[in-house]
Order: structure tokens, then C-alpha cells, then sequence
């Protein structure tokens, strides 16, 4: 029996490793909403010390207001594909997760695990007109409305724009200018640009596909088949080769080998998220800008690095914008008042607090109230970004800026999603058939044809196995 306190208790999950097989199988015994005793769980994927400590203060406040108790859990997002499928089998499923990624969201909807009443009446309450747009859509199936979209990160092209005025170079903003310029910019002491290659990475799969949608490669076809083999998906895992193989360092390239050359000045340009814009800012101490002009000035690479939110492929129709998004989920058996109650609260009295925690990487998915339009989005600006040192995102980066990372919520595209494909990305970024393929391709083992055709036979077989 689980012991409440009156305050929330921030508890440890340990994981369990439990064979694959099929979630919804494996629910039997959770079914149906919770009894009405104002005690909920939480599990929330903002799982490091200070976001956990800094969600734990809204929720203090909201227990104060409400009289509802909350259990916060964190939860690494790894790890919770497993831990649902435990606690679905054990019948104790939490009420509600925080910070869930689309292909999370998805595989939880497929298996029978949501509770959509409940996100659609937050939606209606709050007021459809106050999301936007696009995140609404990738959160839904339909008229079936699957979490409350929070926030979001995209993906972008960090470049030295110093470097690139010097050599003359146009804005890494299409393939053809982003091989130029990593071709130009590979010399001694420098390589072109760096690229994730670790087929045990999701980030590597998350950086391709960013580039494959560029060129209009999409990972399931309008036929409804995998696209993967498609002329698009090869041209984008040709570019892809070149930039990491010929332009790139040689060796594994891991999401934090590729931040720490761009950081020591010895690559000129770099694919990454917007996490890395408080880094590159020089505000946290454990992943700061080591290049010699940094050693005098800390924002140097902050005031020299240009920032591309969107691409282009030769195969793409318009300029293509990679994130991700983040909801909040209310599970099947999910206390529906109390659940409702928070999420509604998270998302309005708590929002700024939530996505102030790390705004570079969370931007607002909600833009404001009905009254202020634009309340959370001017907000959002005035934030403080950073760990060690605190400074707000408009006080260190232009609003030109700001305006594409805004924008970039609103133009974003994802795998599968549009084709109702919600749950084969889940199990994509749980298998990384891509990532695979992209290792075993940037390591000299296939060539790029060949690696297009070993991520196509995977995820086909994925589908397969789904459908």
C-alpha cells in the first residue's frame, strides 16, 4: 500500500527488464478510470535533479490550491517504453506523464493505454485558438485528441559565421550550400562539420531525419509503404555520408562529441537541437565553449555561430523543420478530475514555471491565454536560460532568432505522423533502424544504397510486425 504525505514525495523508479511483447497485452490488469481520491501520480520525463526540483515547486503550489496530493516520478525517457509495460502487467499504471515525445505518444495510443477524454477537455477549457496550430494536429489522430501539447525543441544547423565571411560562403540552408561549405571549411586543424554517427543513438536517427525531410524522404510513402529506398532517401543518406565520412572527425560521433569539437572551434558548423543554445551561450559549466577565442570571452561563439532552423534537399518541395514535441498524457486509468485539475493547471498557473526550466529546449506549444494572445510566447523570451549562469533568451540571442524557433513549431514535420503511422515511430526510436544503418554506413561498412536498403528492410519488418 502506498503511504502519502501531504506533500508530494519525489520518488525513485528503478526500472525492470522485461521481455519485448505487446503492451496492450500485457494491461490486464489496468482498466478504467481510478477512484476519485484526489491522490494522483506523476511521472515526468524532465527527469534531471534540478527540472524535477523545479517541477516539484508548481506542484507544491498546486496541492495548496487544490487539496490534491501528488506522487512526482521521474522518469528517463529511455527507460518508459519498459516501465509502462511493467506497470501495465502490475495494474498500476500512473495518472499522468509529463514531457512525453510523438513516438511515445503514439505507441502509448495504439496499445490502448490513453485517456483521450481527458486531453480534450483541457484543450476545450483552455481554448483551441490559444495552441498552435501544427502541434495540435501531430497530437491527435483525427478528431481524437491524444495528450495536451506542451512544448518543443527543432532541430538546427549551428555555423561560424565568422568562418563563413571570411571564405565567402552563402548560409548552410540547402544541401547544396551545406556541402559547399563543409567541403570549404575542412582544413587542418578544422573539419567541415560534425554529425552524430552512433547507431546506438537516437539523436543519430533524430539528425538524419532532419536532413531525409529536407529532400522530401519520407519514412512511409503515400502508397502506405516504406519510403526508405525511395531516390529522395537515397540522395539523403548520400549527403549524409559525405558530410560525416569526407567533412566530419573520423571515429563515433556522439551527441556529445559532436557539441564538444563546435565548442573547441574544431569543426565549423554542427547539427544539433536548441538544448544547445544555452551551452553554446556559455551558461552552464559542464558543457562550456572551449575555443581559444573562448578562453577570453565565454560568448564568443554565441555572437559568431549563425543558426538555420529549416533545410532544403534538391528533392524537397519547400524548406523542411525537424523537432520535437512534448504532451502531457492522461493514462486509461487516470483519476479524471484530479488528472484534469493538473494537467489544466501545468498548462495555465504552472505553464511559465515548466517551460521556464529550460527554455531554449522548451518552447511553448501554448502561445497565450484568450485575453493575451501572445502572454506565454513574450513570456518564453523573458526567460532565463542556463545552469550555472542565468540569462534571458533575449538578452543573448537576436529576436530574429527567436521568431524561427517560434516559427519552427508551426512548420514542423515528422516521420510517419501525417500517415497515421504514429506507433511505427515509437518503435523506430526504440530499435533505431535508421541510426543502425547510418553507423554501419559513416563507419566505411556499407556504402550509402546499401544503407538505405538495410533501414528500409527494417522498418518494414517493424510494420509488419505491428500491423
Amino acid at each position: 500500500m502506498r503511504t502519502w504525505t501531504r506533500r508530494s514525495r519525489i520518488s525513485a523508479l528503478l526500472a525492470s527488464t522485461l521481455a519485448m511483447g505487446v503492451l496492450a497485452g500485457c494491461a490486464t490488469g489496468a482498466s478504467g478510470p481510478g477512484k476519485p481520491d484526489r491522490k494522483i501520480t506523476v511521472w515526468s520525463e524532465e527527469s534531471l535533479t534540478d527540472r524535477i526540483a523545479s517541477t516539484q515547486k508548481v506542484i507544491d503550489r498546486f496541492e495548496d490550491e487544490t487539496g490534491v496530493e501528488v506522487e512526482l516520478v521521474g522518469v528517463d525517457e529511455n527507460q518508459l517504453p519498459q516501465l509502462i509495460m511493467s506497470a501495465a502487467a502490475a495494474g498500476d499504471l500512473p495518472d499522468v506523464i509529463g514531457a512525453v515525445p510523438l513516438g511515445q505518444v503514439w505507441q502509448m495510443y495504439s496499445n490502448e493505454l490513453l485517456d483521450t477524454r481527458i486531453p480534450a477537455e483541457v484543450v476545450d477549457r483552455l481554448g483551441e485558438d490559444t495552441f498552435d496550430a501544427n502541434g495540435l494536429r501531430l497530437t491527435a489522430d483525427g478528431g481524437t485528441r491524444l495528450g495536451v501539447p506542451s512544448d518543443a525543441w527543432v532541430q538546427i544547423v549551428a555555423y561560424r559565421q565568422d568562418l563563413f565571411r571570411e571564405a565567402g560562403l552563402d548560409v548552410p540552408d540547402d544541401y547544396a550550400s551545406l556541402l559547399k561549405a563543409a567541403e570549404t571549411l575542412d582544413v587542418e586543424g578544422r573539419d567541415g562539420i560534425s554529425v552524430a554517427t552512433d547507431p546506438a543513438d537516437v539523436f543519430t536517427q533524430q539528425s538524419f531525419e532532419d536532413l531525409a525531410l529536407a529532400n522530401g524522404c519520407d519514412l512511409v510513402g503515400g502508397d502506405g509503404g516504406i519510403g526508405l529506398d525511395s531516390e529522395r532517401c537515397r540522395t539523403a543518406f548520400e549527403t549524409y555520408d559525405s558530410l560525416a565520412r569526407q567533412y566530419g572527425p573520423p571515429g563515433l560521433q556522439t551527441v556529445d562529441t559532436t557539441r564538444a569539437t563546435y565548442f573547441a572551434g574544431q569543426s565549423s558548423m554542427i547539427i544539433w537541437s536548441s538544448f544547445l543554445l544555452d551551452e553554446l551561450a556559455g551558461l552552464r559549466n559542464d558543457a562550456m565553449p572551449s575555443c581559444a577565442e573562448c578562453q577570453d570571452d565565454p560568448g564568443f561563439l554565441a555572437a559568431n555561430s549563425g543558426i538555420v532552423t529549416s533545410l532544403q534537399g534538391p528533392g524537397g518541395k519547400d524548406p523542411a523543420q525537424f523537432g520535437e514535441i512534448t504532451s502531457w498524457l492522461a493514462t486509461k486509468t487516470a483519476e479524471t478530475e484530479a488528472s484534469t485539475q493538473f494537467i489544466e493547471y501545468m498548462m495555465s498557473a504552472g505553464y511559465e514555471d515548466w517551460f521556464g526550466m529550460a527554455p531554449e529546449g522548451k518552447i511553448p506549444v501554448r502561445t497565450g491565454t484568450p485575453g493575451q494572445p501572445e502572454r506565454y510566447l513574450d513570456a518564453w523570451r523573458a526567460s532565463d536560460m542556463g545552469v550555472d549562469t542565468r540569462k534571458s533568451m533575449e538578452e543573448v540571442f537576436s529576436s530574429e532568432l527567436l521568431d524561427q524557433l517560434v516559427a519552427g513549431v508551426g512548420d514542423m514535420k515528422r516521420w510517419g505522423i501525417d500517415q497515421g503511422e504514429g506507433a511505427l515511430v515509437g518503435a523506430t526510436n526504440g530499435e533505431l533502424p535508421v541510426a543502425k544503418a547510418v553507423g554501419a554506413m559513416t563507419s566505411g561498412q556499407t556504402s550509402p544504397g546499401e544503407a538505405a536498403r538495410e533501414a528500409y528492410e527494417e522498418v518494414d519488418a517493424l510494420k509488419t510486425s505491428l500491423d
